[in-house]
């Protein structure tokens, strides 16, 4: 009998306890990887497409997000020199261009590196905060022009696609939700353009 079973499984041929096993594994593991399946075992009641998207990275992937997060959030906002700083955001996959300048204790969304985007010879001061993705919202891009200038302790929440033009100059503490027009100057909370008389 056993050498029947396997012999045919080994031929391709379906048998009784071949099927069942087949049911019974894909019961137990799911596409994804060891986390997606860790999660599967400890939550069994939970669907597949429900799985939160953090169970789905591979082990390496997850590993590397740890240090990304690391280097995003704790050495590079609190290292004091400029170039080294910013060579830090960009090895952690940031869109930064040339000639930049970004302060110490800024907060770039380590969850989305691919949705902010930094043009060239832009002055981000101290302690600016970039939100790319909420609760409720998905994960949206910020887009900050050739000679933009951001002041200090500014937020840019981004519930939608924001970009701020060429050369525009946002003031210190403002709330940036919406776009903001090339060569306008935009102050408060939340933001709004003033005249540049």
């Amino acid at each position: 009998m056993i050498q029947s079973l396997i012999f045919g499984w080994m031929n391709g041929q379906d048998c009784k306890l071949n099927c069942n096993l087949r049911e019974n594994m894909s019961k137990l593991f799911i596409g994804g990887g060891v986390l997606a399946n860790f999660y599967h075992w400890t939550h069994p009641n939970v669907s597949e497409d429900k799985i939160p998207y953090w169970y789905k990275r591979s082990i390496i992937g997850e590993l590397w997000h740890l240090i990304r997060k690391g280097i995003c959030q704790n050495i590079a906002p609190n290292c004091v020199l400029t170039p080294v700083r910013i060579g830090l955001y960009r090895m952690c996959g940031f869109k930064i261009g040339k000639g930049c300048f970004i302060g110490m204790k800024c907060y770039l969304d380590d969850l989305c590196v691919d949705k902010i985007v930094i043009g060239n010879n832009v002055t981000i001061s101290y302690g600016v905060y970039f939100a790319c993705h909420g609760r409720k919202q998905g994960h949206n891009k910020i887009i900050i022009k050739n000679g933009a200038y951001i002041g200090m302790r500014t937020s840019i929440t981004a519930r939608n696609d924001i970009e701020i033009g060429e050369n525009a100059v946002i003031g210190a503490m403002a709330l940036v939700n919406k776009s903001i027009p090339a060569g306008k100057t935009a102050v408060g909370v939340p933001c709004r353009v003033i005249n540049n008389d």
